[in-house]
């Protein structure tokens, strides 16, 4: 079987929408760029290279700033923050800004989303097309799903599994089995509309970073057909 053209198939069968970009939220000052985002369930932080910045969706101005390299993925635990950091994973104190742990990023520096559930850290590769789902204690890769395009943001929400992707002038958000990566649903963001982050707030929308435009982005998420 010719595995491109499956993955391909597989791709298109998946139903597919338009992204519905509901808010904006950048650049902001001193920002080189938005390389991951998590929420906290008040806080949206953004990991904009050197520093973490924390901000009200609501109210849209930054409250908290945490000076941090932070060149990939951010996820929030319920209580800390977990930072990807070139070639490791840094579990930092959201109160104080100091890291209280460090595991070793399984991409080895090549690493791209990160999201916390089930109680475990789940890292995109962005080039590799993959995510680890990693102990969070020790960095061992627990199990791994492929994708058939760039991972750069990764998410979980009601037991759904999402990841975004950034290939050339295209980028999705796409929900996928977390079993068999097949992909289940698409949502095509706007030309020019890049998906460096993401993440859900639990609720009806992801936050996703935007790349070198260092905005954030809400996008609705879509409603769940009854069964």
């Amino acid at each position: 079987m010719d595995t491109a053209s499956s993955s391909s198939r597989r791709r298109s069968a998946a139903p597919v929408r338009t992204a519905e970009i509901v808010r904006e939220y950048g650049p902001f000052e001193g920002a080189e760029a938005v390389h991951g985002v998590t929420h906290d369930g008040r806080r949206v932080w953004a990991a904009t290279g050197a520093r973490l910045v924390g901000f009200d969706p609501e109210g849209r101005e930054p409250q908290r700033t945490l000076e941090h390299a932070c060149d990939a993925g951010t996820a929030f635990d319920g209580t800390h923050l977990w930072q990807i950091a070139e070639s490791r994973i840094d579990k930092i104190d959201p109160a104080t800004g100091r890291v209280l742990a460090s595991i070793p990023a399984p991409g080895q520096g090549m690493d791209s989303g990160l999201a916390w559930a089930e109680g475990s850290l789940w890292v995109g590769q962005w080039r590799a097309r993959r995510i680890h789902r990693i102990d969070p204690e020790t960095g061992a890769v627990l199990r791994t799903i492929e994708s058939d395009r760039f991972v750069t943001g990764v998410t979980w929400v009601d037991g759904e599994l999402w990841h975004g992707t950034w290939e050339g002038d295209e980028s999705e958000l796409r929900r996928i089995d977390a079993d068999s990566g097949a992909v289940q649903e698409r949502l095509k963001m706007p030309e020019g509309t890049g998906v460096s982050g993401l993440e859900s707030d639990g609720r009806d929308l992801f936050y996703c970073g935007g790349g070198a435009s260092g905005k954030v982005r809400a996008v609705r998420r879509p409603a769940r057909q009854a069964t």
